[in-house]
């Protein structure tokens, strides 16, 4: 799917918001934040708006939290490319996890995309659920249990830096996704077999 990142990128361009002003308050506002809070499963997304605008004023930048969550949620589109490439990938007998940050909603049918995503991996482990976030170690630890690999055998994608540094940090082969593109590329060289349907590896 497109990187929330790049939604919360329009949003602060459409409402006049300095560049990357939501994400310094979410790093600033750390682990006891509401975002930190959201992604662990302490707040559903009706809780955390509140609480996340209240952070963001805090620290100067005024925010409408559930059109924050609006902006994010149409974004949650899957990438064919993607899921080909996770298909070409367990076809040749390798297992493939999704490690995401994600946040819960009021009820069950409101979780359509994770849900409808799941069956094209091994493994899907998810932050709210497991009470850990990225970049914590343990839930990459977690990860690498439930796909019976340890972390030095594992390749990670991810869009944000300190995540990736993480995964590094524990052993793990990292690839910071950029698009699409450039990132099944960067993972074609390391498996060595094509994940593209125009790639040059055939």
């Amino acid at each position: 799917m497109e990187s929330p990142l790049h939604a919360i990128a329009r949003y602060e361009q459409e409402r006049g918001l300095p560049p990357n002003s939501i994400n310094r308050v979410v790093a600033a506002a750390g682990e006891t934040g509401a975002w930190a809070r959201l992604e662990r499963g302490e707040l559903t997304v009706a809780t955390f708006c509140a609480p996340f605008e209240a952070d963001c004023r805090a620290h100067g930048v005024v925010v409408d939290g559930a059109e924050v969550m609006a902006a994010i949620a149409e974004a949650g589109v899957a990438r064919p490319t993607m899921l080909e490439a996770i298909r070409r990938i367990r076809a040749r007998g390798l297992r493939v996890g999704a490690l995401t940050n994600n946040w819960k909603r009021e009820g069950p049918d409101d979780d359509v995309i994770p849900h409808r995503l799941r069956s094209h991996f091994d493994v899907f482990v998810e932050s709210s659920e497991l009470g850990l976030r990225k970049p914590d170690p343990r839930i990459y630890e977690h990860a690498c249990r439930c796909l019976a690999i340890e972390p030095r055998q594992a390749v990670f994608l991810d869009d944000i830096g300190s995540n990736l540094k993480a995964a590094r940090a524990l052993g793990m082969t990292t690839i910071k996704v950029t698009a699409p593109e450039q990132a099944l590329a960067e993972l074609e060289a390391v498996l060595g077999f094509a994940l593209q349907l125009d790639s040059p590896r055939g």
